[in-house]
């Protein structure tokens, strides 16, 4: 039987418990009202009744997602461990040292409600996934028993590019790749944006690429390794393990890369994309994005990003009817669901145009 303590403004519960004759009481303070406090003391007797232990030991929330991230994230890549950190970090700011076991539903929406505030709403949504993640083996433990983060709404004030804006459509990456073709002979950083348009690699993939990775005789490029763009140490792991794999590529874009092999020195990193005067050894990001963009406005033509080329590459296959789980594998998603979401539009254009080859179909089988 639990009892009920006003102690200042909030409140505190009592678990009657007896361990080998003798009382151990289960005391927990803190809640803002009784009722908070009633179920809680429910949940805690319920667990009793069913010969569970309470997990009593307060678990400060930011301490346990630092440790979960040392034990769970191993194999990822620095980049994405980067990403994580990030998160531990605004945790640390909002709940400081606050217990896990201390967060409600409520507590946790006021949070993600501040931090969109002055983010997009895809920013808000990545760091909702690697606490909910995090949340949901808490739960498996026994730490907490409430998934304080399930039908979190996401938020976002900072109006983020729409993702149609974020790619070329098939005319416009006609214009570019003819662009690119006549332009290899100027500079490296070409052939990357090249690679960008037709592989769909990231750009860390990219730069982690070595001659050894690719395969002129079947025309396929090996993606198993990124490099640590951010402080140019050296390679790294690909961003999941599915990110690892060989891309069949157009014999035209092999043949451009294999004609640069013979007139390009060896390094000793053995990088494609090597770059010895640059901090990260590399041809940079901001590098390559301001070559496509000067390309693109001399074309009269919105510029994007380097990872806009990926979109590129996705956003046409999916428009030439490629099936979206060959797109997903070749893009190296985790999931079919992240391609899913990241090119929603082009699925909702194309299920408009299936929805009319459907019905036309069966026009077309009348008998006359």
């Amino acid at each position: 039987m639990a009892s009920f303590t006003k102690r200042g403004k909030t409140w505190q519960y009592t678990v009657s418990r007896r361990i080998n004759g003798k009382s151990k009481p289960i005391r927990k303070g803190g809640f803002k009202t009784k009722k908070e406090a009633q179920v809680a003391a429910a949940e805690v007797e319920e667990s009793l009744r069913k010969g569970l232990v309470p997990y009593l030991r307060l678990e400060p929330f930011d301490k346990y997602f630092e440790e979960w991230i040392d034990l769970y994230k191993k194999d990822v890549s620095r980049v994405t461990i980067k990403r994580y950190k990030d998160t531990l970090r605004t945790i640390q700011e909002y709940f400081g040292h606050k217990p896990i076991q201390d967060i409600s539903k409520r507590d946790y929406q006021a949070f993600l409600n501040e931090y969109g505030q002055t983010r997009a709403k895809e920013t808000t949504r990545k760091l909702n996934n690697h606490i909910r993640a995090c949340v949901r083996d808490a739960i498996d433990e026994g730490i907490i028993r409430v998934d304080f983060t399930r039908g979190a709404t996401i938020t976002g004030h900072v109006e983020a590019k729409r993702p149609e804006e974020k790619h070329l459509n098939y005319e416009e990456s006609k214009v570019l790749l003819n662009e690119l073709y006549n332009r290899l002979d100027r500079a490296l950083a070409y052939y990357l944006l090249l690679l960008g348009l037709t592989s769909g690699m990231r750009y860390a993939e990219m730069v982690g690429l070595t001659r050894k990775d690719f395969d002129f005789k079947n025309n396929v490029i090996n993606v198993d390794k990124t490099w640590d763009y951010k402080t140019g140490d050296g390679f790294a792991k690909t961003k999941t393990d599915l990110s690892n794999r060989k891309i069949k590529m157009d014999a035209r874009t092999m043949a451009a890369f294999k004609n640069l092999f013979n007139e390009m020195p060896s390094n000793i990193h053995g990088l494609v994309f090597f770059n010895p005067g640059s901090k990260s050894k590399v041809i940079t990001n901001n590098n390559a994005n301001k070559m496509l963009e000067r390309m693109l406005k001399k074309f009269k033509i919105e510029p994007i990003t380097i990872h806009g080329l990926r979109h590129t590459h996705a956003s046409v296959l999916l428009y030439q009817k490629v099936s979206i789980y060959y797109v997903s594998e070749r893009l190296g998603h985790s999931t079919i669901d992240t391609t899913m979401r990241h090119y929603a539009h082009v699925i909702k254009e194309l299920r408009e145009e299936d929805t009319k080859a459907a019905i036309s179909t069966f026009e077309n089988m009348r008998v006359v």
